[in-house]
């Protein structure tokens, strides 16, 4: 059995919030991403006292990508200009695909400001192809028990959002043909996870140290792979959670700037015209 090949291993970087702590995987000083995927901030686990002022992701634009939030602990409010509103608990996903532009926020909900409580938030962006970057805008928000959640092994969950895994079909029908999960391992599982040749992988670990085709991989680490097909031998030293995907590379120029991930410069300023002038619509004055 082959065994697809580690390339490096990223541990992220504090890049605390307000109020929240940070770590970014990517981009950093050592790593820009991993076409398609762009971004990745792991906020948490954070406990938030009684009468707090909530999570910071107030309205904000994006064009031209997909933005993927895990809700591992806690919860999520999201509210876009295209009039999706939803509220996500822990171990839901909220799937939103920024296309042609749209102003969003992320925040907590009512009860959580008076309560208080835990949070932990995985939040990824995901590129889009020039022949998808003007996409309609559109959101999914799924709780924990819309997803698929499959055993593989003893002591592995794997709740799979989009693609095929072990025979099964996620929920969420990924415009680009991404496979994306996460897994939770007791310490002493092991599972075996088959990549298809050409694929970028996705593979971080959020909490738990792990060995990763016979290298010990600190929680907070993002591995990266070369894209030949094969397998990753997972086997946790604890027990551990893993957000693990993968998809083909669009191979495409990447121009960015702040939340607008377009092909060309001259596209980065269209987008902020127009999100000036208001067509990405304008966010409700209550």
């Amino acid at each position: 059995m082959k065994l697809k090949t580690i390339k490096n291993i990223h541990p992220a970087i504090a890049a605390h919030m307000p109020g929240l702590s940070t770590w970014r995987a990517m981009p950093t000083q050592h790593i820009e991403w991993l076409d398609p995927f762009l971004f990745l901030n792991h906020h948490g686990p954070d406990h938030f006292p009684p009468f707090n002022r909530g999570l910071p992701f107030g309205p904000h634009p994006h064009r031209g990508f997909e933005t993927l939030t895990y809700i591992l602990k806690g919860e999520l409010v999201h509210q876009d200009t295209t009039g999706y509103k939803s509220r996500i608990t822990e171990g839901g996903v909220q799937w939103m695909t920024a296309g042609s532009g749209l102003l969003h926020s992320e925040t907590s909900s009512e009860e959580f400001l008076k309560k208080g409580g835990e949070v932990e938030l995985i939040q990824l962006w995901l590129n889009l192809p020039s022949r998808l970057k003007m996409a309609k805008p559109d959101y999914t928000g799924l709780q924990a028990e819309d997803l698929v959640h499959l055993e593989p092994k003893e002591g592995v969950k794997l709740h799979l959002l989009s693609g095929n895994l072990y025979g099964e079909t996620g929920p969420i029908d990924s415009i680009t043909n991404l496979t994306m999960s996460w897994l939770e391992m007791k310490a002493g599982s092991e599972i075996s996870l088959e990549v298809p040749d050409r694929n970028e992988t996705l593979f971080y670990v959020v909490s738990g140290d792990v060995e990763v085709n016979g290298k010990t991989i600190k929680k907070r680490s993002l591995v990266q792979f070369e894209r030949d097909g094969g397998y990753i031998e997972v086997r946790a030293s604890e027990d551990a959670v893993i957000l693990y995907g993968f998809g083909l590379p669009f191979n495409e120029p990447i121009a960015a700037h702040g939340p607008f991930v377009m092909n060309t410069y001259d596209e980065i300023e269209k987008a902020i015209q127009d999100y000036q002038s208001g067509k990405m619509g304008r966010w409700p004055s209550s």
